[in-house]
């Protein structure tokens, strides 16, 4: 038995990323849904703008668009995900107490873990740190620390 308690890894489900060229249609179904949406912010480290949208009963989705610079999208790492479709539910992110024991437990589990970026501090989360990982079979997972 493991010390995370109800599952293997110590994640505790945080969001959906929803990556969007433009928030515009996101934010009135969102809003249709019963979702408040929270402030825009750019951060400078992930080159995006984000914006929490949260509801009571439902996962909170984090809208992730390109940064616009005179009509011109910038480069980010959305540049790839966003090359073919407008929209995509492309992250789940994830919370965890403890990033390196979780990270061994996934790989005990013979999981194939590739990091995509390291802890990073995130304007959206207070400055708490956030980090990406590809988990083949599944996708690309965010992780947020304490």
């Amino acid at each position: 038995m493991n010390d995370f308690g109800s599952n293997d890894f110590g994640l505790t489900f945080h969001h959906i990323g929803l990556a969007v060229k433009k928030e515009e249609d996101a934010l009135l179904f969102l809003g249709g849904l019963g979702y408040e949406t929270g402030e825009k912010i750019y951060d400078p480290e992930q080159k995006v703008n984000l914006r929490l949208c949260t509801a009571p009963q439902k996962p909170a989705i984090e809208l992730v668009m390109p940064n616009i610079i005179d009509g011109e999208a910038q480069e980010s790492p959305l540049t790839p995900i966003l090359k073919r479709q407008s929209e995509v539910i492309y992250h789940t992110c994830y919370e965890t107490q403890d990033l390196d024991k979780s990270l061994e437990a996934m790989e005990s589990k013979e999981l194939r873990v590739l990091p995509v970026s390291p802890p990073t501090p995130a304007i959206l989360f207070g400055g708490r740190k956030v980090s990406f990982y590809t988990i083949m079979g599944f996708g690309l997972i965010e992780i947020l620390e304490p």
